[in-house]
Formats: C-alpha cells, structure tokens, sequence
C-alpha cells in the first residue's frame, strides 16, 4: 500500500498549497481538475448545508489519498470533515444512521475495490430504507469511491464494480468524465434524498487526456469542460451528455472510456455520436434511444469485464428499443473476464484500436 500511495503522490497535482476556500474576488470560472472540482463540490455544499458531513480512511486530517478532501477540516472543522477507522461497513453503516436522522453523509471509500465489505450495508439498509419504512425514512447519502485503473495499482485497487449497484433498486450510480461534470453532478447527488453511488475514474483525476496514453491533453471538449463555475451549480442526475454529434454510429461510454470512445471514433474515421451516460441508474434511455434510431448502430465501451458488465444491460435496451432500425448487431469493446492484470494494465483497457475495429466492423454490417 505504501508504494502505491508513494507512486500516487508523484502523480498528482500538489494541492497543498491551494486555497482553503474561493476568495471573495476569484472569478466565476476556473480551471479545475477533477479532483479540485470534486473538492470544489463538497467545500460549497458544506458551506451551504450544516447538515453535510464528510468522512473516510484518511479522508479528514490527510485530504483522501487523493486529496478530494484536502482542506476541508481546516475550513469546516473536526465534527465535519474527520477520518474514519479501517472498517467500510462501518463507515456506509454510521452514515445509514446518520442519513436516516437527518444529516447529508458523503463518504468515502478510498478505493472501489475496498468497497465490497460494506456491500451489505448499501444494498440491504441503504437501498431499502424509503420502502421498507414507507417513505416515513430516506438516506440522502452519498458514498464516493475512485474507480477503475490507470494508476498501476493491481487487481485490490483497479476494478469497476459499477454493475454490482446497477442492479440494486434503491440505489443511483454516477460515473462522471470531466471536471464540470464532476462538481455539478456531485452537488446534486448530495442534494438527492435516496442513497448515491459517486464512482470517480482515478485516470481522469488530473486531467483529460487523449485516450491513447496517460498524459493531458487539450482538445476544444477537454478544454471547456475543465472551465468549473467556483460557486453552486447543478447538473441532473439521470441526463446523458451528447459529446460528439455523429450519423453512422452510436458510442455509448461512460467515465474514462468516453475519452477513448472519441479517440476511437477519430482514428477510425467514422463519423460517430458519442454519448457520455454520467448517470447509469437513472439512465437516459430517452437520448440513446434517439441517437441509435437516428444511427443505426451501436458500440458500447467500458472498462469492467464483458460478463454481466453494464454493456450487456445496454444492448438489451437497444435491442428492445431500436431493433427495427439497427442496421448491424450491438458491438461491446471491454475489459477482459479475468482479474485485473497488473503486469497487462494496458493492454486490459479497451483502447482507440480496439474501438476502431469495432466501429468498422459495425458499418460493415458485422461484428
């Protein structure tokens, strides 16, 4: 664990030095990370909101190993912002409590993998509380997680777990892919009365990139999805973001895999629409719909295992909804079904290439 925090601090963005808060004068817009938004999002809320609340494995006097809560104990103080002991369950299981009697817990994990001890927790008391006590309770809570590879962090701090909450009734789960995205669709689910799963992709965290390698870039979407509103703001839960008007084809993506959708669609040379989902419970089912009718086609990217991966559940709504216009079969590009593979990271990833080859594939009618 030490190497991989050791690793993960000479990778990031150094925040030590940022201001604990927005001076008075600061612009409307600034240039964020994800990780700042992220920050961003939970320093304005608590702000706002006494009833906010932040805590997890490192996550109050340290910052997070990411530093998302850097500096939010200094400004907001111990009974806020403060650390949590070793145990996941009973991090999700106090902030049940809490939720549940009036507060707006947001926690964290400190990685997705280490999330599966409070599985209980979430599924059996979270998710179920509005309708086992008929609407008399709600857990307005949210548990955020970094997710996903990118970090070399092997198999205990790399997977995707989204499809195992998708399932869940009770539960809404966010993935988002950019700085904007980030902050506004935190905010909201902090603001939402039922229990929200906030995956944050730890390859985005310092900023976009071109979907082939690790390093930033800046391509004109990149570019203005970086510029962060310093004050509140929100965006829905539930509404899919066009990220690139197309004809041909459909891409549905979300999280990392939107940057290597757009790269792929690029290097193959089609002209593809790519829709970033953010939200994958409530799904906008109404803009895939849509754009599959209006294409023809679709290819579905992300990075967990193909069996049982959330894919499967989007090409089934495809296939239920747009069969009669679908001009080839629903084409799935995604991680391997084995465990994550340290030695192999990224080779594991679904890359531009193999998306390309999807894509081709699919305007020729095939697989």
């Amino acid at each position: 664990m030490a190497e991989i925090n050791d690793k993960i601090e000479a990778d990031m963005v150094d925040q030590k030095d940022a201001p604990a808060s927005v001076a008075p004068d600061a612009p409307a817009i600034a240039a964020m990370n994800m990780i700042q938004a992220l920050n961003s999002a939970l320093d304005v809320k608590m702000a706002e909101d006494p009833t906010v609340v932040s805590y997890g494995e490192d996550a109050g006097y340290f910052g997070g190993v990411f530093r998302v809560t850097d500096h939010l104990q200094k400004k907001h103080g111990l009974s806020r912002s403060f650390d949590a002991p070793i145990s996941e369950s009973g991090i999700v299981g106090t902030a049940i409590g809490m939720a549940a009697y009036g507060l707006r817990p947001v926690v964290e994990i400190q990685f997705a993998d280490y999330i599966y001890p409070a599985y209980d927790q979430i599924v059996s008391e979270a998710a179920k509380m509005r309708y086992r006590s008929g609407g008399q309770f709600t857990t307005p809570m949210v548990v955020r997680s970094p997710y996903g590879g990118g970090i070399f962090g092997g198999q205990t701090h790399s997977q995707s777990p989204e499809s195992l909450f998708t399932h869940i009734a009770g539960l809404k789960v966010v993935i988002p892919s950019n700085p904007y995205d980030a902050k506004g669709l935190l905010l909201a689910a902090i603001e939402d009365d039922d229990p929200v799963i906030f995956f944050e992709p730890k390859r985005l965290y310092n900023g976009p990139f071109d979907g082939w390698h690790e390093k930033p870039v800046s391509p004109w979407k990149a570019q203005e999805l970086a510029q962060v509103p310093t004050g509140k703001y929100v965006e829905p839960i539930g509404k899919a973001r066009v990220m690139k008007e197309g004809a041909d084809v459909t891409i549905l993506a979300y999280g990392t895999m939107v940057w290597v959708a757009l790269a792929g669609a690029e290097h193959a040379g089609v002209d593809a629409e790519v829709i970033d989902l953010r939200t994958l419970v409530p799904l906008d089912i109404e803009a895939i719909e849509a754009s599959v009718k209006k294409t023809g086609r679709c290819v579905i990217v992300h990075e967990a295992p193909k069996t049982s991966g959330f894919g499967g559940e989007l090409s089934a709504l495809v296939q239920e909804r747009c069969f009669y216009h679908l001009e080839a079969p629903v084409a799935r590009v995604t991680g391997w079904d084995t465990p994550y593979p340290h030695a192999f990271e990224w080779e594991y990833f679904p890359g531009p290439q193999r998306v390309a080859d999807a894509l081709k594939a699919v305007m020729s009618g095939g697989r």
